[in-house]
C-alpha cells in the first residue's frame, strides 16, 4: 500500500506549497533584501547600504518610544485578557451551584457565552469605530454623555480620551484607553478557548477537592490553573502577537495615526509613516524584519519556559 505514496502526497501538496512560498516566504524575503538597500519605493533606484538601516535603529528616538508602547501592551495585553477570560470561564463552567448532577456553571451561562464571545464576530476596524463613538469628547459621545447626564462631567470640560498625552502610571494615557479596547474584544475568544479546555478535566476532581474542604479560591489555582497551563501558554503567545501589531486600534483610534505627540505611536505605525509619508522603504523594512525577528523570538523564548512534562488525568 506504501507503493507510490510519496508522489500521491507531492501531487497533492506541490500547488499549496508553491503558492505559499510564492506569495508568503518571497515577499519576506523580497523585504529582507530592501532592509539592505536606501529604497525610496517609488523608483527602481537603490543602492546598497548594508547594516546601516539596523544600525540606524537603535539610535532613532521615536523607534524607542514605539518599542517601549508596544512593550506595555506586549505585557498588559495578554496578562488582563487571560486573567479575565479564565475568571470568566471558571465562573461559566463550575462557578456555580452544586446538586445532585454535580458541580455546574452559573446560571444562563450558556447565554453568557454567546454574548462575551461576540465581539469576536466583528471585523477590528468596526469595534474601534464603535468605541470611537463610545470615546467621543462630545455629548456625543457614550461615556462623556452619561457622566454628563449624572453631573461628573461638564460640558466644558469633557474627557480627552485619545487626545490626551499625559502619562498615568507612567504610561501615556492614551495606551491604557486602547487597552481597554484589546482586552473587551479578546477576553470572549479565549474564554471560550479556556471553557473548552475545563470541560475536559473530570468533574470528579473538583467534586472531591471540595468534599476535602476545599473552596472555589484554592479550586482555581490548585487545580484548574496547573490543569490549563498549556492552553495558557499557548493563548499567552497569540496575544504577544496581537501586541505586537495593535495598527489598527492606533490607526482608527488615535489622531495622526500614533499621536497625539507620538504619545500611542507603536512599531508598526512608524513603519507605515516611514514607508508610505516619508518614502523610506528601505528603513521601513528593516524595521519590520526587526519586529518579526523579535517576534519569533519571544515566542521561541515564551513556549520553552512554559515548556513541562503533560499532567496526566
Amino acid at each position: 500500500m506504501r507503493h507510490g505514496v510519496a508522489r500521491f502526497v507531492t501531487g497533492f501538496l506541490a500547488l499549496p506549497v508553491g503558492l505559499y512560498l510564492f506569495y508568503v516566504v518571497w515577499p519576506f524575503l523580497q523585504a529582507a533584501g530592501y532592509s539592505l538597500t536606501d529604497w525610496g519605493g517609488y523608483s527602481d533606484r537603490q543602492q546598497f547600504v548594508g547594516l546601516d538601516n539596523y544600525l540606524r535603529l537603535f539610535s532613532d528616538e521615536l523607534i524607542r518610544k514605539a518599542f517601549w508602547h508596544n512593550v506595555f501592551f506586549l505585557i498588559t495585553v495578554p496578562l488582563f485578557t487571560i486573567a479575565l477570560a479564565l475568571f470568566l470561564a471558571f465562573l461559566l463552567n463550575v462557578g456555580g451551584r452544586e446538586d445532585k448532577a454535580g458541580i455546574r456553571g452559573v446560571f444562563g451561562s450558556g447565554l453568557y457565552k454567546v454574548i462575551f464571545f461576540f465581539p469576536q464576530v466583528l471585523s477590528l476596524v468596526v469595534i474601534a469605530v464603535m468605541w470611537q463613538q463610545i470615546y467621543r469628547a462630545d455629548g456625543q459621545g457614550l461615556i462623556n454623555g452619561m457622566l454628563m447626564k449624572i453631573g461628573l462631567v461638564s460640558e466644558d470640560e469633557p474627557i480627552t480620551f485619545m487626545y490626551d498625552p499625559e502619562p498615568f502610571l507612567g504610561v501615556p494615557a492614551v495606551l491604557w484607553w486602547l487597552l481597554l479596547i484589546a482586552v473587551w474584544s479578546g477576553a470572549g475568544f479565549y474564554m471560550v478557548l479556556f471553557s473548552a479546555a475545563m470541560q475536559s478535566i473530570p468533574k470528579d476532581v473538583y467534586e472531591a477537592a471540595i468534599l476535602d474542604g476545599a473552596g472555589r479560591f484554592h479550586t482555581f489555582f490548585r487545580i484548574t490553573l496547573p490543569l490549563l497551563r498549556d492552553t495558557v501558554s499557548v493563548a499567552w503567545v497569540y496575544l504577544g502577537f496581537i501586541a505586537l501589531d495593535m495598527y489598527a486600534l492606533v490607526f482608527v483610534m488615535t489622531p495622526s495615526q500614533g499621536g497625539p505627540n507620538h504619545a500611542s505611536e507603536i512599531f508598526a505605525s512608524v513603519l507605515n509613516f516611514t514607508a508610505f509619508q516619508k518614502g523610506q522603504f528601505g528603513y521601513a523594512c528593516a524595521m519590520g524584519v526587526a519586529l518579526a525577528i523579535f517576534t519569533i523570538l519571544l515566542a521561541a523564548l515564551q513556549l520553552r519556559i512554559t515548556r513541562r512534562e503533560r499532567i496526566e488525568y
